[in-house]
Parts: C-alpha cells; structure tokens; sequence
C-alpha cells in the first residue's frame, strides 16, 4: 500500500508541472515544453515499470496466463482475435511461454494511450491525472487488462467524436474491439451523446428506459447472444453499483450548478457589453469576439457531450442492474469524469467559489482512493500485496494442476 500511495504521490507532483496548453514559439523548444516531455516521460516509465513488473497482482492475473496458454495449445478461449493474435505472435518470437512480455505490451499501450487522452483533452491535466489515479483507474488496469486497454481508446476517442472526425472515430472503436469487443457499445453510446437533443427527444428516451423494467428477459438474451460463454453462469447475476450512481449524481448536479453560474456570469457581461462602443464590432475586438463565440460553441458541445454520456452512466446503473455487463458499459461513460470535472471547475467565475469545489474535490477524491486501497486485498481487486517477477515465481494455473 505505501508502495501505491508513493507512486500516486510522485506521478501527481510530476503531473502538476505540466501544462497542456503551452505557449508555442516557431523552432524553438520552451522551457515548458522541454518541462512537458520530462515529467511525462518520468510519470508514463513510472506507471509502466510498475504493472509490467508485476507477478500475479491482479484480479485475474492466473486466468489470463491461462488463457495464454490455451491459444498456445489451439485450444479454445473466450478472448477475441487480436489477443490471441498478440499471444501467439510473442510467445512465437520468444520461443516460450513468456506471459511477462504480453503483460508488458499491455501495459506499455494502456498507459500510454490514457497520458495522451489526458494530455491533448484535459483544461487541466494535474487534475485530470490526480483524478486518473485517486479513481483507481490505474491500478484498475491491474485487472482486466483487455477491457482497460479497450476503456483508454475510448477515452483517446471521444476527441474525434468532439471534431466530427467519425471514420477515424469508428476505425480506432474497431481496431480496439478486437481486444475486447464490448468496445463497440461505444459507437452508439457516443454518437448519441453528441447530439443536440430536444426536450421532446429526451421524453421518447425517457419513455424508452421504461423498457428496461419489463423487457429484463429480451435483453438478457441479447447479451447471451453477445457473449455466449455467460450462459448459465455466475456472470448473469447482474448487480450495480451505488457508488458509480453517487457519483454521476454528483457530477450531473455539479454541471448543472456551474452551467447556471457561466449563464448568469455570460448574461451580466452582456448587459455590460450593451453600452460599449460601435468600434468592438469591427478590426480587432471584433475577431476577439467571433473568437469568443467560437470558443462558447466549443464549450457547449463538449459540455453537452460529458452530460449525456454521464446521464446516460445513471440511467444504466439505475435501470439496467440486471445486465451482467452493466459496469463495463457505464466505465465507457463514467470515465468522462476525469476530463469533465477539469472542464467545469475551470469554468466557474468566481474564484472564491472555485477553490471551494477544488478542496471538495480533491477530499472527495482523496478519501475515494483511501477506500479503494483499503479494499486492494479483497477478491475481485487483488492488487495487494504487490509482487514482482525479481522476487517471486508465478503460481501454478489450472492447467498445471489438472
């Protein structure tokens, strides 16, 4: 556990000297620049070393290696193409079982696809990592590797959901499928959420969520057709999770509280605004202006894109309990979150009430993590005690044993 609270600590420091947007001058590498790719360079070896040297931390970590070695044999798995591609290729070019390696690769891709997400989304990327790790994102990608790789291009993804830049959108959503395919739910997910719904939109929406309560058996047999293997097992019991419900709650009623306070803050500098001079309209105030316009557009649609898809997080967690893959659906919506929070605190006017939600948010996130490290042992976390491959040999599988 300290082991994990240091590396939270020092990743957190390091992430605080970085800034996102950097003043850029033509051929020549700023100070904050050069401070930029340091600190990122030293937090992505930090958090890489750290998972790829680890030996059987992790919920999952024996069933994986396996699975391994089952696609070794050609014998069947319940993994999709481009893991057991991935594995054949490593264990082929190693001459042996060398699981270390596929872990490594893992989490090499895993890393670094969440620091770019971060880095070219974040208004505030310390904070947007603070939140990464106090989450259990990270050490999260302990487990279900499969599915952590597939939730950090789906987070480097809704860039391109932002831009309209759809081929390359669903070009990234596929290729990451092949990892774990319940990343294609994110086509639809995404899409809708960057929409500009009406109000009456939002009652047939309403209306269709009602659905989930008398159509339990339909859409379960939808999900057996997408994922045969939950067929009489445990995997079907469903369940949710009234944290997650906690805090999209809390996020939803924070937007919602920043939204009024930029709408009335937008609304008196207008009034302000009505007794300026004519020459604002034109040279250079006047491109400040269209600029300013533009910018407003850009914030509204990444607000309302954050919005739905956090909306969406509570109607599933709310409504759709009973689906066993409930909480993978949600991660693709709730870990919006980290980018979101960033966005509407920076968005706030008054500085008093500014640093206010900060130290909320900070304690909120703080004791978050303190109860996610205290339950690190139990089954269905397992990332304590942290072992090494330097130190410790890897227990025998299934197929050891059998």
């Amino acid at each position: 556990m300290i082991l994990y609270i240091t590396v939270a600590v020092v990743t957190a420091l390091l992430a605080s000297l970085v800034d996102s947007h950097p003043t850029r001058q033509s051929h020549t590498l700023t100070r904050q620049q050069l401070c930029n790719r340091v600190c990122l360079t030293a937090i992505f070896l930090i958090l890489f070393l750290l998972s790829a040297c680890r030996l059987n931390v992790g919920n999952d970590y024996a069933k994986y290696v396996e699975f391994m070695h089952l696609v070794n044999c050609n014998a069947y798995v319940p993994t999709e193409i481009g893991f057991n591609l991935l594995v054949k290729l490593i264990y082929g070019l190693s001459g042996y079982e060398n699981f270390l390696l596929v872990f490594a690769f893992y989490s090499f891709v895993t890393v670094l696809f969440f620091l770019l997400a971060m880095y070219e989304q974040s208004d505030e990327f310390g904070l947007t990592f603070f939140l990464f790790m106090t989450l259990g994102y990270y050490f999260q990608t302990f487990s279900t590797v499969r599915y952590y790789l597939a939730l950090a291009l789906a987070l480097y993804s809704m860039k391109f959901v932002l831009r309209r830049q759809w081929g390359r959108f669903v070009i990234l959503i596929l290729l990451g499928a092949t990892f774990h395919k319940s990343l294609l739910v994110v086509i639809p997910l995404y899409f809708l959420a960057s929409l500009r719904w009406k109000k009456w939109q939002l009652g047939i929406a309403a209306v269709f969520c009602t659905t989930f309560l008398f159509l339990q058996d339909f859409y379960l047999k939808l999900v057996v057709f997408l994922y045969p293997t939950y067929e009489d097992t445990e995997y079907l019991e469903g369940g949710t999770s009234y944290i997650s419900i906690l805090r999209c709650a809390a996020v939803l009623t924070f937007a919602g509280i920043v939204y009024l306070m930029r709408r009335r803050e937008v609304g008196n500098q207008n009034d302000m605004g009505v007794a300026n001079d004519s020459k604002d309209e034109t040279g250079i105030n006047g491109e400040k202006n269209v600029t300013n316009i533009e910018e407003g557009e850009a914030w509204n649609r990444r607000f309302r894109f954050y919005t739905y898809l956090n909306l969406g997080a509570l109607v599933l967690y709310v409504f759709c309990s009973f689906l066993p893959i409930i909480s993978r659906i949600g991660y693709y919506l709730m870990v919006s979150q980290i980018l979101f929070l960033p966005m509407l605190l920076k968005a706030v006017p008054d500085k008093k009430w500014r640093r206010l939600f900060r130290a909320g948010l900070l304690l909120a996130a703080v004791l978050y993590f303190a109860m996610y490290l205290k339950k690190g042992a139990n089954d269905g976390v397992l990332i304590l005690p942290y072992k090494t491959f330097f130190f410790n040999e890897m227990v025998d599988i299934l197929s050891d044993v059998t």
